[in-house]
């Protein structure tokens, strides 16, 4: 069975951006029509509204001017409106040749907005199509409300549909305006327009008010649709638009048999991290397909269930995306998550060994910390070295202070060979401080305290500010010079850990 193709029409650059303080420079917006078309390969993009700005102008000028050259600007399309020329003359100066009409589809908005008869809105109209075509500009027509025009006025649906399919236009682009339709609704009213008007090319345009646009894009591909209007990372007015990377998901997966589109999906993510960065609207870290989250497993039986015949693995495998599956470490990890992290790194730990290490990154769980693939050396090396010495010496306890106009100070309680010892000290920072409270109870002790020489602080690479940090410092006692590392979240404590090593080695 041949399969229907569906046009997919983005429309980021013009619905998109109504996202609210969203607003695209004229070179983003070129960068962004050619990524679309070149790189996603999305049928049509619907770049602007006509006679918005000078800026707008400037950026639909550009995009116009390279399309062109390439061959695309008949992909390229601009809201317009029934003003009596005025969009189509900006549209010839911009150098587009395909306008998107938008025009009453509910007899509400032709009534209490223009205050108007149908008969008046379609003579109007039907200028505007004649006036654009005379121009060489092809005509899409929006029913703009055209849900709640079903809903409420179904009559006049079909009398406007009856007049404009009769016109000469490309397509009939029907949008839920303000998101309010149900699937079972979107199926009904999409099914009665295409079983009447078999031939005719309609598009859908889904909003999101109620999370059902992807829902709503389902059963409006059910009913026919001929077309779909989305979004990258589904930007838009209010709730945002169906969002493209998981409305082409469901296609290639649920539709497969049946429809087909010609956007390449390896490139959904690259396109929406770019669009992220240029919008500065945040795509939450569990949306579907592009959300950083949504190919990292946290709970270790799910790891567990990965390594014995891939038991949690979807038909949404990261691969198709250009993306890769995460283990997560955390207090959920477990050791499967752990081993499937250490075999990406070409690690291996005997079970002892991989027992401590899980407990360790359980424990940084606990405290809400973030464990990423590139700490984990740093913790293995942390763990498996705390073992070396035998502990004879212990840090039971410590207070750190710091305030403004006062020297940093430390009170610390060390046992030695079983016996406890406090001491207090001020110095120029709370390590320092830490450091010369030490100094005083060894002293106290008539024990030789080796000498600070150098002392460095890192974070893992690939690790993040609120995860882990490294504190390596290097000690000399008479000729010898040694080095120890503590591993924490916090600097000072890190640091603290390592000289917990010099005391016992």
């Amino acid at each position: 069975m041949k399969k229907r193709k569906i046009e997919i029409m983005d429309t980021t650059l013009r619905d998109g951006e109504q996202t609210s303080g969203v607003s695209f420079s004229a070179a983003e917006k070129l960068t962004i029509a050619k990524l679309l078309v070149e790189e996603l390969h999305v049928d049509r993009i619907e770049v602007a509204s006509a006679r918005v700005s000078e800026g707008e102008f400037q950026a639909v000028k550009g995009i116009t001017e390279w399309a062109s050259k390439h061959g695309h600007l008949d992909k390229v399309e601009i809201l317009t409106f029934v003003d009596g020329g005025q969009s189509i003359d900006w549209m010839k100066r911009a150098g587009a040749i395909v306008q998107n009409l938008l025009t009453k589809g509910s007899l509400n908005h032709l009534t209490h907005q223009l205050k108007k008869t149908p008969e008046q809105h379609f003579s109007e109209i039907k200028i505007a199509i004649e006036s654009a075509l005379k121009e060489g500009i092809t005509t899409n027509v929006y029913l703009e409300d055209w849900s709640n025009g079903m809903r409420n006025s179904e009559e006049y649906v079909f009398q406007y549909l009856d007049f404009l399919t009769k016109q000469p236009v490309a397509r009939i682009l029907l949008p839920d305006t303000l998101g309010i339709l149900t699937p079972s609704e979107t199926y009904e009213y999409f099914s009665k327009i295409t079983i009447k008007y078999p031939d005719i090319h309609f598009d859908f345009h889904a909003h999101n008010d109620y999370d059902l646009a992807v829902a709503n894009v389902m059963e409006g591909i059910k009913a026919g649709a001929k077309g779909l209007h989305l979004t990258v990372n589904g930007m838009g007015e209010r709730a945002g638009n169906a969002p493209l990377a998981s409305v082409v998901a469901v296609i290639n997966d649920f539709f497969k048999d049946e429809v087909q589109t010609s956007v390449k999906e390896t490139a959904l993510y690259s396109v929406s991290k770019l669009i992220e960065a240029f919008s500065g609207f945040g795509v939450p870290v569990n949306k579907p397909v592009v959300g950083e989250n949504v190919f990292t497993q946290t709970a270790g039986i799910h790891a567990d269930g990965d390594n014995k015949n891939n038991l949690y693995f979807n038909d949404l495998m990261p691969k198709r995306f250009g993306r890769k599956r995460q283990y997560a470490l955390g207090k959920t990890s477990g050791k499967a998550n752990i081993e499937k992290n250490l075999q990406e790194l070409g690690l291996e730990l005997n079970n002892e060994d991989l027992k401590k290490v899980t407990q360790r990154i359980i424990e940084l769980g606990d405290k809400k910390e973030l464990v990423t693939k590139e700490d984990l050396p740093y913790i293995i090396s942390d763990v498996l070295h705390s073992n070396l010495h035998e502990e004879k010496i212990t840090i039971e306890s410590y207070v750190l202070t710091h305030s403004k106009g006062l020297k940093p100070s430390t009170t610390v309680a060390v046992r030695i060979d079983g016996e406890l010892y406090e001491e207090h000290a001020q110095g120029d920072g709370q390590f320092d401080a830490f450091m010369n409270a030490l100094g005083k109870l060894y002293k106290r002790k008539k024990m030789a305290l080796p000498k600070l020489v150098d002392y460095a602080v890192r974070i893992p690479p690939g690790s993040t500010s609120d995860a882990l940090c490294e504190t390596i410092i290097t000690w000399k006692i008479k000729d010898n010079k040694f080095v120890t590392r503590g591993l924490d979240s916090d600097q000072t404590v890190s640091a603290i850990k390592a000289t917990k090593k010099m005391l016992n080695i």
